[in-house]
């Protein structure tokens, strides 16, 4: 079952799911979701000379990212072909009983810009800020202002809660999570870390 907006206030009201700070209720909250704005923190990807990033190499990801911040007012300029990690400015917590979707709002995506690759899923029991995949697919560069309405989160009730939700427990690597995050996927279990699965 998709929660509606009665639904999803009444769970923000009996403060098991959290999606913090919201600025103005009857604008963020729709019919089925909730509008998330965008951070102002980025990782942009560095042009290099290597053959490929591999998972498993000793270099990490994140010496391949420099981070952006943008000073209020500003505005960051995605330019055609370009994929930059971004952030949300809110934080959300997802209860055991729920799996939140992230999706873009179709007036940005009308712009040719999208706001994820493949991670378009908050676990149950996932919190902190959600890292957005950032994607210009157009031909003319599209400025995001910080604090605009990027993303809409939508809510599934699960038909029980998980038993292992997301979390330390599992040992998920992006829990708390503050600001865009770098794939991690080097502590995968394949790769010789000791993460299961996507956490």
């Amino acid at each position: 079952m998709i929660l509606s907006d009665a639904d999803i206030l009444d769970r923000l009201e009996a403060g098991d799911l959290v999606v913090e700070p919201l600025a103005d209720l009857d604008l963020q909250i729709q019919p089925a979701s909730v509008d998330l704005r965008l951070g102002s923190e980025f990782l942009e990807f560095r042009r290099t000379n290597i053959p490929c990033i591999h998972p498993n190499a000793e270099r990490e990801v994140e010496e391949y990212v420099t981070e952006t911040v943008v000073e209020e007012g500003d505005d960051f300029i995605l330019h055609p072909g370009d994929f930059v990690l971004g952030t949300t400015y809110e934080r959300v917590e997802i209860p055991p009983d729920l799996i939140a979707h992230v999706e873009g709002r179709s007036s940005l995506g009308r712009l040719a810009v999208v706001v994820h690759a493949t991670a378009g899923l908050c676990d149950p029991g996932y919190r902190g800020q959600i890292t957005l995949e950032l994607s210009n697919l157009g031909t003319a560069p599209v400025a995001l202002t910080p604090g605009m309405r990027v993303s809409q989160l939508t809510f599934t009730e699960l038909s029980s809660p998980a038993e292992r939700p997301y979390g330390s427990e599992r040992g998920s690597k992006y829990q708390d999570q503050s600001g865009p995050q770098a794939s991690k996927i080097g502590g995968d279990h394949e790769f010789g870390g000791d993460q299961l699965g996507d956490e």
